[in-house]
């Protein structure tokens, strides 16, 4: 257990020293220590929780520290506050004594006090009331742990009571969902597969080609392995169903990897057509390649090129269809990456805008007419999503909404369609905040 509560504090340090993403920090420690799967699962309990919780937990522990402490001082505060607020199988005592411990260990006997001193202060006169807040939007954000500007901008965007929804459904634990290969298999022999080593799945209730993990990790199986299956959100897999390629389509994915969507894309067309994946990055694209090695699709051609400048290499209404799932906040992914919430700012929505609407102007011209461009974002903030499409269709009257695109998706998200674009928020499905618009350039000249 102190094994897993340092290790699990290294990871947190980590985070905010390096600013490194929580689920590849976690994904490194858990292959490179030998580690039980209870222990994996308090892991990740502890990394995800404490990072989820910070302003709350800071708001908590801000009356009982006195003056300057070590950064990693403060982590293990919060590390073992939040097993005594929140986790109710884990008594205060070993919590206490493994804090003692651990700063012992990284310290000396003067932060051990100190440590122990604080716990028991809290643990002896209780937490402040969050009602002390007066400020309604102020007291949402600190109770939910998200920065009160992000609450105050998603109240003006979405309204009070979905902000609330959203905020408190971004503190639950991820799941892992998968995407079945199904021109090789079906969803049914995949669970059984699955169960035969040790993972138990169900099917989705979102996409009828999704599965998702109750029990153990399907990216340790061989049916994994042996490509019957893709990790891959189910607000994900909504992308290649707004997209419909056609076996003899030649489609552009512009920002591809790590292929999650691409492959998807190849799947749907039964390796047949063309798949062209662009990304800027060259370790990126090798990853799209290695994704379509082990699913077995021979209708990918990965490409290191930066989506702005595909003009260069493609001419004038080459595709049928291009996908611009477009790099952006990542708002609506904060249950998988929380620390996420933390790292944003106003002013970086602006600039993302920016380069999402360079990227769409880039494409445009390269779409055949009659053809079907899709936009879409992980996040849920409007800036990136409605307003660039409404600036994007003001500047290309070429372009109009798709208005049938809900015909085209699952009947469980259907409903949440509005004139060719769905805006899924976390809580809406209990899948990742995802933003999809469909564009039809249109057959005539204008």
């Amino acid at each position: 257990m102190s094994n897993v509560r340092n290790v699990a504090l290294d990871v947190l340090i980590d985070i905010e020293k390096k600013r490194a993403y929580s689920n590849l920090s976690l994904h490194h420690v858990i292959e490179t220590n030998e580690l039980s799967a209870q222990d994996v699962a308090l892991l990740t309990e502890l990394v995800y929780g404490t990072i989820q919780r910070r302003d709350t937990l800071d708001y908590y522990l801000q009356p009982f520290i006195k003056g300057k402490i070590e950064p990693w001082v403060h982590l293990l505060l919060r590390m073992s506050l939040y097993q005594m607020v929140y986790l109710d199988r884990i008594p205060d005592r070993a919590v206490l004594f493994e804090a003692v411990e651990i700063a012992k260990r990284r310290g000396h006997r003067g932060i051990a006090s100190l440590v122990n001193g604080i716990l028991r202060s809290v643990q002896r006169q209780g937490l402040r009331s969050l009602d002390d807040i007066k400020d309604e939007s102020e007291r949402l954000a600190i109770a939910t742990s998200h920065p009160v500007w992000l609450v105050r901008r998603w109240i003006e965007q979405f309204g009070f009571d979905e902000t609330k929804r959203m905020c408190e459904v971004n503190n639950f634990p991820p799941e892992q969902t998968a995407r079945v290969n199904v021109m090789r298999v079906t969803v049914e022999e995949v669970i059984d597969r699955l169960k035969e080593e040790g993972i138990e799945a169900i099917p989705s209730s979102i996409v009828p080609i999704g599965i998702k993990i109750t029990k153990g990790n399907a990216a340790k199986t061989s049916v994994f392995r042996e490509g019957l299956i893709t990790i891959q959100d189910e607000s994900s897999m909504l992308v290649a169903y707004a997209l419909s390629p056609n076996e003899t389509d030649v489609v552009l994915d512009c920002c591809a990897a790590p292929g999650g969507k691409t492959t998807h894309i190849a799947e749907r067309m039964n390796n047949r057509g063309r798949v062209v994946a662009l990304d800027i990055h060259d370790h990126k694209v090798k990853l799209i390649e290695q994704q379509a090695k082990r699913l077995g699709l021979s209708n990918i051609e990965a490409k290191q090129l930066d989506s702005r400048q595909a003009h260069t290499q493609f001419a004038t209404e080459t595709f049928d269809r291009i996908l611009v799932d477009a790099p952006c906040s990542g708002l609506g992914v904060i249950r998988r990456k929380p620390e996420i919430k933390y790292a944003k700012n106003e002013k970086d929505i602006t600039q993302l805008a920016n380069v999402q609407l360079n990227i769409l102007r880039a494409v445009a011209p390269l779409l055949k007419r009659g053809g079907t461009l899709v936009y879409s974002t992980c996040t849920v903030d409007r800036e990136e999503n409605e307003q660039v499409i409404a600036q994007f269709l003001a500047e290309h009257p070429e372009y109009d909404r798709d208005e049938t695109l809900a015909s085209r998706l699952p009947s469980s998200v259907a409903s949440y369609v509005d004139r060719g674009m769905l805006q899924l928020l976390p809580h809406h499905v209990y899948s990742d905040g995802f933003f999809i618009a469909t564009l039809k350039k249109k057959g005539d000249i204008i």
